[in-house]
């Protein structure tokens, strides 16, 4: 699980500019922000340095955590 769509809130931006940033289809970002498909881990690198967050941010700790 991932945080991409509340960091997306939390920075003003549209599903559509992150798209456009990244060079991907708009629907790839929208299957990213509702977790039905996680990004590859040099998406989150290039996801995180396009919203200026560290890519800890965009991981759901609570669904992370190990029992």
């Amino acid at each position: 699980m991932n945080r991409i769509k509340d960091v997306l809130k939390e920075k003003g931006l549209k599903q559509v500019q992150l798209a456009d940033a990244l060079g991907v289809p708009k629907s790839s970002v929208s299957q990213y922000c509702t977790n039905k498909v996680q990004p590859p881990l040099s998406v989150f690198l290039a996801i995180s340095d396009v919203l200026g967050v560290d890519i800890n941010e965009l991981l759901d700790k609570k669904q992370t955590k190990t029992k």
